[in-house]
C-alpha cells in the first residue's frame, strides 16, 4: 500500500461495508469475521498490513503468487471469493455484539444458499461459535452444511492471532485445500 491515510480517515471509515468478491459456484468462499477500517477506506478486503491472508493464500497453494488486496477480484479466477459475517467495519472485532453476529450469521446462510459455492471457510473460531450457534466448534471441516455448502473453520489471519505463525496459517489452510480439491486436480 502506498497511500497513506490519516486517522481521520480511517475514522470515517467505521460503520462502512465493502462488497463482496463473489460468484456462483465458487470452489471456496473465504468468510472473515468483519471489514477493518483499511479495508472499508480502501474497499479492500485483509487491507491491514500485518494481516497474512494474502501470504497464507499463497503458501497455502490456493494462488500461484502472492496477491495485493487490491489483486482480490483475481481470486474469482481460481474459484475462490470472500465476504464477512459482519458486514460493518469497525477498528477491531471486540467492537461487534452477538446479535450483529447472529443476524450476520444469517445474511451470510442467505448469501451461501444464493451463490451456492462448495465450501464456506470462516476464517475465526469464534465468529463461527457465534454466528452459527456452535458453541462447542472446533478448527477444520464442521459436520453441517448450509444446503449443499460444506463449513470449514479458519484460524483468523489477523497478525493479532498470535496463536499461529505464518507457517501454521498456511499448515491449516493447506488442509483445507487438500480436502476440497476435486478429484484428479492439481489445484484448488
Amino acid at each position: 500500500m502506498t497511500a497513506r491515510h490519516t486517522p481521520e480517515d480511517l475514522a470515517a471509515a467505521n460503520g462502512r461495508t465493502i462488497e463482496d468478491v463473489i460468484a456462483p459456484d465458487l470452489n471456496i468462499l473465504f468468510c472473515g469475521i468483519n471489514p477493518g477500517l483499511l479495508s472499508a477506506l480502501t474497499g479492500h478486503h485483509f487491507a491491514r498490513p500485518g494481516n497474512r491472508f494474502w501470504p497464507t493464500l499463497h503458501r497455502s497453494g490456493f494462488t500461484p503468487r502472492q496477491l495485493a488486496p487490491a489483486d482480490q477480484q483475481q481470486l474469482l479466477d481460481w474459484g475462490l471469493g470472500i465476504t464477512n459475517v459482519v458486514a460493518r467495519a469497525t477498528a477491531g472485532a471486540a467492537e461487534l455484539r452477538p446479535e450483529e453476529y447472529r443476524s450476520g450469521g444469517e445474511v451470510l446462510r442467505a448469501k451461501v444458499e444464493e451463490f451456492r459455492p462448495r465450501w464456506l471457510a470462516v476464517v475465526g473460531i469464534g465468529a463461527y461459535r457465534i454466528a452459527f450457534d456452535a458453541p462447542k466448534a472446533v478448527m477444520g471441516r464442521q459436520d453441517r452444511m448450509v444446503g449443499k455448502t460444506g463449513l470449514w473453520v479458519l484460524p483468523n489471519p489477523s497478525g493479532l492471532n498470535a496463536h499461529y505463525n505464518l507457517d501454521s496459517l498456511a499448515a491449516a489452510y493447506s488442509e483445507l485445500r487438500e480436502a476440497v480439491r476435486p478429484a484428479g486436480s492439481a489445484g484448488s
